[in-house]
């Protein structure tokens, strides 16, 4: 019986421990599968938490460089759009447009025009439409303050070079869908540039009028003027001509008739 007993239970121990060793086996090659495939998967959930949380500081920096505009609050405003500048992959040109608007509100028109101008570079597509107008605006401020200062010509040219920006706003820009993505809801982008086209041509044709009498003063100044000896010459002349012409009349009429003779 003992030796029966042996034979019938050691193949079924073997079969275990075979069994469970392929159980380890196959353990380890799934914690290996998984480990690898949490490796491969770090880096696209690093970016994607990165995305996530980019866009998330995008919103917020946009947000709080809005909320500082509105209460005038220009230096929050401009601290709030430089946070933007990190990384901006998405929106690149939100950064230096939301600086130049802050800029601007601030009265730093060279350097919110310089801002405003790189917007204008990084923008694609429906995007320029809102940078074109903060740009045209910025420009004729410019020209006010040139005008202001005594500058007429300045301020021409500075009224001209906003015109431009405005001439060359695509026509997309007075879609609905442009205005939809309007940086100011409560601003029509058509109307708006409609009436900054009419309000520029008006101020640089007032400029280009008030510089027309200088301009004929000073080519009335250097048109060359007679020399007075010139003038001396010319006056003896004409007195000599008008002796001879009265000896003349005194010759052929001696009595004198009383009648006085066209020169």
């Amino acid at each position: 019986m003992t030796g029966t007993t042996q034979g019938t239970t050691l193949p079924p121990i073997a079969d275990a421990r075979e069994a469970a060793a392929e159980l380890l086996a196959a353990n380890r090659r799934r914690r290996r599968v998984r480990r690898w495939l949490l490796l491969a998967l770090l880096p696209v959930t690093l970016v994607g938490l990165l995305f996530v949380g980019k866009l998330l500081s995008m919103y917020a920096f946009a947000h709080q460089a809005i909320s500082a505009y509105v209460v005038d609050d220009y230096a929050g405003s401009e601290a709030a759009a430089h946070g933007q500048e990190f990384l901006n992959w998405f929106e690149p040109y939100k950064a230096p447009f939301n600086v130049g608007t802050a800029r601007a509100g601030a009265e730093q028109l060279p350097e919110a025009r310089a801002d405003l101008e790189e917007a204008l570079d990084l923008a694609r597509g429906l995007e320029v439409c809102g940078v074109r107008i903060n740009l045209a605006l910025v420009i004729e401020r410019m020209g006010d303050a040139a005008r202001e200062a005594g500058d007429g010509a300045g301020a021409a040219q500075l009224y001209g070079e906003a015109l431009t920006v405005v001439i060359e706003t695509p026509e997309e820009c007075d879609s609905d869908q442009a205005q939809d993505q309007s940086s100011d809801p409560n601003r029509d982008m058509s109307d708006t540039l409609d009436e900054s086209e009419d309000r520029l041509k008006q101020k640089q044709q007032q400029e280009k009028q008030e510089q027309q009498p200088d301009d004929a003063e000073q080519q009335e100044q250097q048109q060359p003027q007679p020399d007075d000896q010139k003038l001396e010459d010319l006056k003896d002349k004409l007195d000599q001509g008008t002796q001879e012409r009265d000896q003349q009349q005194d010759g052929d009429d001696p009595g004198g008739s009383g009648t006085e003779k066209p020169w």
